[in-house]
């Protein structure tokens, strides 16, 4: 039976830092945020190697990893909600693919979004 709680177990061969549990969760959940990074990384086009070349490899490892940084920052500095925590193919179909037009108004550049795509009230 439930009590509402979940419960979760790790085990480590890392010292125990003097039976202080909680610096190891900490340090559990550090590495599940690399491999998350990680696995966005991926689908920011890292899992399309190897090309024949090493030199084709570190272009597209470098582009991969630029396009990884991009939509991290977009995700902590501008977006909110859902986007907020979205994965990168969500990202893709929900913010990249918007259809809108970059107009100039008053000597300033003005992007107007289309107001009928879903995503659009969460990209204002």
């Amino acid at each position: 039976m439930s009590e509402g709680y979940r419960h979760t177990c790790f085990s480590t061969n890392a010292p125990d830092n003097d039976g202080d549990d909680a610096v190891l969760e900490l340090r559990r959940r550090g590495h599940t945020r690399v491999e998350d990074r990680i696995r966005n990384w991926k689908d920011c086009g890292l899992a399309n190697l190897p090309f024949a070349s090493s030199t084709q490899n570190l272009a597209r490892v470098a582009t991969s990893l630029v396009a990884g940084s991009l939509l991290a920052w977009a995700q902590m500095t501008c977006l909110d909600d859902e986007l907020k925590k979205a994965e990168p193919k969500a990202l893709r179909y929900r913010s990249l693919h918007v259809a809108a037009v970059l107009v100039r108004r008053a000597q300033r550049l003005v992007l107007r979004l289309d107001e009928t795509w879903p995503s659009a009230p969460a990209l204002h």
